[in-house]
């Protein structure tokens, strides 16, 4: 690997290809038909990339990725082909080898649990996950709303189904402020929360949340950590799988700052099977998508989808895509010889090469090529055999997975869900104080019973309270110091914000804090 880009082959001409690392932040596409090689060249580019100081996210969508994550051995199933394609490139350096490596599982079956809140998720990817109408969306974004202003936090479906139960009790006066909100439209939610509860959805809402920065980590050699999420079983639900990885995708961008274009990038994100990310995405989905790829190379993240068919991904996307490696492609329908034409009219000409022919001819292992070049503009595009990888090609056995969980930096961190009192139990209490209540009613007369303290407080209230309390206890120190000629500098403004900001943060935890406040202001925005 030289200093300052990564090895991805030898062209058919005898030069060798390189991806300029300072581009690589420009994104990037692998694609070809099955069988022809795409999985060895994303364990290759993985690999190089962690080598090179640069964390890496993959998403091991057939359960034969783990294998990066220990050296290739001879003995091993196709060792003899990888070392007589290294002899073939020259590789005079090529030598067998693990790279850092932390599972994840959404499931917690196979790696560290992945979880996010629904407050972060956000009503737009909700609607998605769900597969609601326009009428629907509407409604829950009503839902998310209504949550805001009596401060509930909404962190598991379970929070989400009371809050949506919540909202139908108060449809009435929901339709006034906001538009018609219907009973029948929150109980299509609530069925489509059920299904999505089959799918096994609801292990990916709740506490504790992802933290981006376990997936920026590098190891005591400067390698960057691989994060491998385990998706075979994820698979079945492609709209789960999509959804959280467009998810991931923003929540970098969100959480991450502006460094323009480092000389390296920050983490790479590989997102197989990509073209469930564009099946039946609505029209707002899809800029958002789009919009996400354009803005996120800014952040450091460079982001390269793997598909079997170039034209599964949108021109609006697709034009963003400097770095490509296409493996083969069969022409057996009329779809496919558009996906040939349209792949090779991406690439910048060639005169020694009909790329169109050689799309076709490529065998398994060899790659039409072309990436930018240290001054932003596309190399020739060159046919060439693609390196081998220096790890383990094939899953991980059982035992192994177990002692690389065992000793990853995040081991505990997320293993064990944590369920704190969100808009389910401040709801369950509300109701239950609702119907003590009306029995006391019923017993002493309403007028008695309207004297009677409220059981239930909002974090809004309770901060509130504190507010006043700490104001007024600082108004009393200046007047004191007054008094006895001591100057005081509290403020009693500055004083009350700071205690009610301490009432929220000790309410909602810590760590969710700013999640929470930053989905509040900016869920408007989603």
């Amino acid at each position: 690997m030289a200093d300052n880009a990564i090895f991805i082959g030898l062209a058919e001409n005898g030069e060798r290809q390189w991806l300029e690392l300072s581009r690589a932040n420009r994104h990037g596409l692998i694609a070809g038909a099955t069988g022809t090689g795409k999985t060895v060249t994303l364990q290759g580019l993985a690999e190089s990339f962690s080598a090179a100081g640069v964390p890496v996210f993959v998403a091991d969508v057939k359960g034969d990725l783990s294998g990066i994550a220990m050296s290739g051995s001879p003995t091993f199933k196709h060792a003899d082909k990888l070392e007589s394609r290294a002899r073939e490139l020259g590789m005079d350096d090529y030598a067998y080898s693990d790279n850092p490596a932390i599972f994840w599982d959404l499931y917690g079956e196979q790696g560290h649990p992945i979880r996010t809140t629904v407050s972060e998720m956000g009503p737009l990817l909700l609607s998605r996950l769900l597969d609601l109408n326009e009428t629907q969306e509407g409604v829950l974004d009503v839902a998310f709303h209504f949550a805001d202003e009596q401060g509930l936090m909404l962190l598991d479906l379970d929070d989400l189904q009371a809050m949506l139960a919540h909202t139908a009790d108060n449809a009435s006066m929901l339709s006034t402020k906001y538009g018609n909100v219907t009973k029948p439209s929150v109980g299509a939610i609530q069925r489509s929360l059920l299904s999505l509860r089959s799918q096994g959805g609801d292990q990916f809402f709740g506490e504790p949340a992802l933290e981006i920065d376990d997936f920026l980590v590098v190891d005591e050699n400067g390698r960057g950590f691989i994060n491998v999420l385990a998706a075979d079983k994820l698979m079945r639900s492609p709209k789960l799988y999509a959804t959280f990885l467009l998810w991931l995708l923003s929540e970098l961008f969100e959480s991450l700052p502006e460094v323009g274009d480092p000389d390296k990038p920050k983490l790479v994100f590989f997102f197989d099977e990509a073209h469930l990310l564009f099946d039946d995405a609505p029209r707002a989905l899809a800029d958002k998508i789009e919009q996400v790829v354009r803005l996120i190379r800014s952040k450091g993240v460079g982001v390269f989808f793997v598909t079997q068919n170039p034209i599964d991904i949108p021109e609006e996307v697709a034009g963003q895509l400097g770095n490509r490696v296409q493996h083969a492609l069969r022409a057996f329908t009329p779809r496919d010889q558009r996906a040939i034409r349209a792949a090779a009219e991406t690439f910048r000409i060639n005169p020694a090469l009909d790329v169109e022919t050689a799309i076709t001819e490529l065998r398994v292992g060899e790659a039409l090529v072309s990436t930018l070049m240290e001054d932003g503009a596309p190399s020739i595009v060159q046919r060439t055999l693609v390196k081998p990888p220096r790890s383990r090609l094939g899953p991980v056995s059982d035992k192994e997975r177990a002692i690389i969980r065992s000793v990853s930096p995040v081991d505990g961190k997320y293993d064990t869900a944590v369920d704190r009192e969100s808009a389910e139990e401040v709801l369950l209490a509300k109701a239950a104080d609702a119907a003590a209540t009306a029995e006391e009613v019923a017993e002493k007369g309403r007028e008695e019973v309207a004297k009677r303290p409220r059981k239930t407080t909002s974090v809004w209230e309770k901060a509130g309270k504190a507010a006043a309390g700490a104001a007024a206890s600082s108004a009393a120190a200046v007047i004191a110091g007054k008094i006895t000629g001591k100057s005081s500098r509290a403020n009693p403004t500055k004083t009350a914000a700071t205690a009610a900001a301490g009432t929220i943060a000790t309410s909602l935890g810590g760590a969710v804090v700013g999640r929470f406040v930053r989905n509040l202001i900016g869920g408007l925005m989603r």
